[in-house]
C-alpha cells in the first residue's frame, strides 16, 4: 500500500540526480576551500614583505603602477616566497578535495539508507513469510523510487495470494475430511457388523456398500483431476474435434440419467471445430449434465448449445429452468466442494467438486467457465474454449507425460 504524496521517481533517474548533485557539491566545496586558503596565503605573504614591497604589492592589487625601486624589491621577495606558496596551494587542493569527498560520502550514505529503508522492511517481511506469517504487509513511502514501490506492491500481492491460498487449503482439508468421513464410517460400521454377525451378508447390503465405494472413487478421481490441473498436466493430447458431435455423443450416453430425472433435452448444436483434449471435454460436459440432474430436475427442461465465435473459440452452453445459482455465485467455481444444497447432502449435492473440475478443464484449454442466472428463471453455464491450433500437443503445458501422476490423496 503506497502512501499518498509525490509521484515516485525511477531509480536510475534518482541515482543520476544524486550523483550529479554530489559531484557539484564536491567541486564547489573544494573551490571554496582552496579560494579561502589562497586568500589566507596571500595575506600572509603581504605581511611578510618589507614595507616598500608591501606598498608596491598593494598598488598592483589596486591596478596602480608603483615606482621602479619598490617594484624591483617586490619581485626579489616574491621569487623567494613563490615556491613554498605553490606547494601549499597544491596541498590545499588535495586536502579540501578529500574533505569535500568525505562530506559528500557521508551525505550519500545517509541518502542511500533513506532509499533502501523500504528494502529493509521488505527483507523483514520476507522473513515473516518464510516463517509462515502470511499477514505481513509493507507500506511504501511517497519518497520511494518507482522500482521499490513496484516491488512493495508485488510483495503485498504475493502475501495476499499466499494468505488466500492458506485459507483455501485449510477449508479444502476440512472439506476432504467431511467428504471421506461419512462413507468410510458407513463402510467400517457395516463391515464390522457383518463380521460380528449383526447384519446378514446379503446382496442388498453389499450393493449399498458398493455405492459408498463408488462415491469415494468419484471424490478421489475429481481430486486427482484438480491435482493434474495444478500440475499443468490436465490437457495431455489435443486433436481436432467437432464440439457439436462430442456434446451430442455425451447427451446420448447420459440419456438414461436424464430420463430418470425427467429432464426433457433440447439441442442447438452448431458445428464448432477446435483443437482440444476430447476425453476432458467429454468429462466436463458430462459433469454439467450431472449437475443439472441434481439441481435443475424440477424444471423438467434442459438445453445444450455449441457455437463457434469469430476468433475460432468455442462455447458449450448448458441451460436449465432450475432454481439458478445462489447470491454468492462467485463461490461456485472459486471454492472446491461447493454445493448448492445447504445441508451438503451427498445424495443431492454430489462431491461438490464437479464445477471446479469443469473450470479446471476450461482453464487448461486457455478458456474459462461462465455462470449466469437467466432473467426468466434457471441458470446458464458456458464453457469457453480457446483454439490453440496445435493438435497433438499440450498447449502451454509442455510435452506429453507418459508417467502416471499421483493425486495427493491417492
Amino acid at each position: 500500500m503506497k502512501t499518498p504524496g509525490f509521484p515516485s521517481t525511477p531509480l536510475a533517474t534518482l541515482t543520476a540526480i544524486v550523483t550529479t548533485i554530489m559531484l557539484l557539491l564536491s567541486v564547489g566545496l573544494t573551490y571554496l576551500g582552496v579560494n579561502w586558503y589562497a586568500t589566507y596565503l596571500e595575506q600572509g605573504i603581504s605581511e611578510a614583505l618589507p614595507p616598500r614591497a608591501a606598498t608596491a604589492y598593494k598598488m598592483l592589487s589596486e591596478s596602480k603602477v608603483p615606482d621602479g625601486d619598490s617594484l624591483k624589491l617586490l619581485v626579489e621577495h616574491l621569487n623567494a616566497l613563490t615556491e613554498p606558496t605553490d606547494f601549499k596551494v597544491q596541498l590545499s587542493v588535495l586536502v579540501f578535495g578529500l574533505l569535500s569527498a568525505l562530506l559528500c560520502a557521508l551525505i550519500g550514505i545517509f541518502l542511500a539508507r533513506r532509499l533502501t529503508r523500504p528494502l529493509e522492511d521488505l527483507t523483514s517481511a520476507a522473513e515473516g513469510l518464510k516463517s509462515g506469517d502470511f499477514s505481513v504487509r509493507v507500506t511504501a513511502s511517497y519518497r520511494s523510487t518507482r522500482e521499490v514501490a513496484s516491488l512493495v506492491e508485488t510483495f503485498n500481492a504475493l502475501a495476499t495470494s499466499l494468505e488466500t491460498m492458506e485459507e483455501r487449503l485449510r477449508f479444502n482439508n476440512m472439506a476432504v475430511a467431511h467428504e471421506l468421513r461419512t462413507p468410510l464410517t458407513i463402510l467400517q460400521g457395516s463391515l464390522q457388523s457383518m463380521l460380528d454377525g449383526v447384519f446378514p451378508m446379503d446382496r442388498k447390503i453389499v450393493s449399498d456398500l458398493l455405492l459408498q465405494v463408488e462415491g469415494l472413487g468419484r471424490v478421489v478421481e475429481d481430486l486427482r483431476t484438480l491435482s493434474l490441473a495444478i500440475g499443468q498436466k490436465l490437457v495431455m493430447e489435443r486433436q481436432r474435434i467437432d464440439a457439436s458431435l462430442l456434446v451430442e455423443t455425451v447427451i446420448a450416453s447420459a440419456k438414461p440419467m436424464l430420463e430418470a430425472n425427467k429432464l426433457q433435452v433440447e439441442t442447438g448444436l452448431k458445428r464448432a471445430w477446435i483443437s482440444a483434449d476430447s476425453p476432458r471435454i467429454r468429462q466436463a460436459v458430462l459433469a454439467l449434465l450431472e449437475n443439472a440432474c441434481r439441481y435443475a430436475a424440477e424444471g423438467g427442461w434442459l438445453r445444450c448449445e455449441t457455437e463457434q465465435l469469430a476468433d475460432n473459440s468455442v462455447i458449450i452452453r448448458v441451460i436449465d429452468r432450475g432454481p439458478g445459482f445462489p447470491q454468492d455465485i462467485d463461490a461456485v467455481a472459486v471454492n472446491p466442494f461447493w454445493r448448492g444444497d445447504p445441508s451438503r447432502s451427498r445424495s443431492t449435492g454430489g462431491t461438490g467438486l464437479g464445477l471446479s473440475v469443469v473450470q479446471a478443464i476450461a482453464v487448461a484449454h486457455g478458456g474459462h467457465l461462465e455462470f449466469t442466472n437467466r432473467p426468466e428463471g434457471g441458470a446458464m453455464v458456458a464453457i469457453h474454449l480457446i483454439d490453440s491450433g496445435l493438435p497433438g500437443e499440450a498447449h502451454g503445458f509442455g510435452q506429453q507425460d507418459t508417467s502416471s501422476p499421483q493425486c495427493w490423496l491417492c
